[in-house]
C-alpha cells in the first residue's frame, strides 16, 4: 500500500472507531423517559447529518483526506456537550444552562474521546468545537482553526435549518418541544431583532422574546455563512423562503425577508 493510501485508510478506520465510541457515549444517556430519549436522539441524528453536510462543503473546496478527517471529527464532536447539558438542565438553551461548546470540550477531555488521534489534530478539533457556537469568531483564531470553525459553523446552520423547519411543520403533540426554546408562539416580533437584521447583522439570542424572533434570527444566519456551497444549499432547499412562509407577512417581516433573500442572491452572483 502506498504511503498516501495507508494514511487515508488510517483516517477511515479512525473515523469509524470514533463514531462507534460516540454512539456508545450517547447510549449511556438513554433511559425510561421517552421524552428525554427523544431529545437525545434528535441531537444524535443532527450530529450525523452535520458530518455529511461538512463533507459536502469540504468537497466543494477540494479538501484532501487530512482536511476531510479534521472536518468530520469536528462535526462529530461539536455538540457532544449537549447530552450532559440536557441531563443537567433539561434545556438546550445555553443562556439558561451553560455554554454547550465549552461543556463539550470538558466532556471530550474527561472521557479522553480523542486520544487515538495525533495531539496536534486533537488540539485543532478542540479549538473548533469550542468556537463553533460563538456569535462571532475571536480575532485570535486564525489559520486552520479559523478555517475549520467556519466550515463547521456553516454545516451546523444548514442542518439546524432542516431541524427547525420540521419543527414548524409538525403538529404540536409531535414536536420535540425543546427545539422551540420555550418561546411563545404568538404574532410578536421584537424591534431590536428587526433592527439588527435590517442592519445586516446576526441577532444575539438574548434579544429573542418570541418564536417569530427565533425565526428571524434563523433567517439572519445567512450573514454568517462563509462558503459558496453553503449559499447554494440554502437556495436549493429554499430554507429562507420556507421559514418566511411560517410567519405573519407584516411590512417589517416582508422587508427583512426581501433583504435576506437578496443577500443570498448577491453571494451567488459573484
Amino acid at each position: 500500500m502506498e504511503p498516501q493510501q495507508a494514511e487515508n485508510h488510517t483516517y477511515f478506520r479512525m473515523i469509524a472507531d470514533l463514531k462507534e465510541d460516540y454512539a456508545a457515549y450517547v447510549a449511556r444517556f438513554m433511559g425510561d423517559d421517552a421524552v428525554f430519549n427523544k431529545n437525545i436522539r434528535m441531537k444524535e441524528k443532527h450530529t450525523l447529518r452535520v458530518c455529511r453536510e461538512i463533507l459536502d462543503i469540504g468537497d466543494s473546496l477540494g479538501l484532501d483526506e487530512h482536511g476531510r478527517f479534521i472536518a468530520e471529527v469536528s462535526a462529530l464532536f461539536h455538540d457532544v456537550g449537549r447530552y450532559e447539558q440536557f441531563r443537567r438542565y433539561g434545556t438546550f438553551l445555553d443562556a439558561k444552562s451553560e455554554d454547550h461548546a465549552r461543556l463539550g470540550v470538558k466532556v471530550i477531555q474527561e472521557n479522553r474521546m480523542l486520544d487515538m488521534i495525533a495531539p496536534r489534530h486533537r488540539e485543532l478539533v478542540l479549538t473548533v468545537v469550542e468556537n463553533h457556537n460563538k456569535l462571532s469568531l475571536p480575532d485570535t483564531l486564525d489559520g486552520e482553526g479559523r478555517f475549520f470553525t467556519k466550515l463547521l459553523r456553516d454545516a451546523d446552520k444548514i442542518d439546524i435549518w432542516k431541524v427547525v423547519l420540521e419543527y414548524y411543520a409538525s403538529a404540536e403533540g409531535e414536536r420535540v418541544e425543546s427545539i422551540g426554546l420555550g418561546l411563545p408562539d404568538d404574532s410578536a416580533v421584537s424591534d431590536a431583532v428587526c433592527r439588527d437584521l435590517l442592519s445586516g447583522k446576526m441577532v444575539t439570542g438574548s434579544r429573542m422574546k418570541s418564536l417569530n424572533d427565533f425565526k428571524l434570527l434563523q433567517m439572519g444566519w445567512v450573514y454568517d455563512l462563509n462558503f459558496r456551497r453553503s449559499f447554494e444549499i440554502v437556495r436549493e432547499r429554499d430554507y429562507i423562503g420556507r421559514i418566511y412562509l411560517t410567519m405573519p407577512h407584516t411590512p417589517v417581516i416582508d422587508r427583512i425577508y426581501g433583504q435576506v433573500a437578496e443577500y443570498v442572491s448577491l453571494k451567488l452572483s459573484r
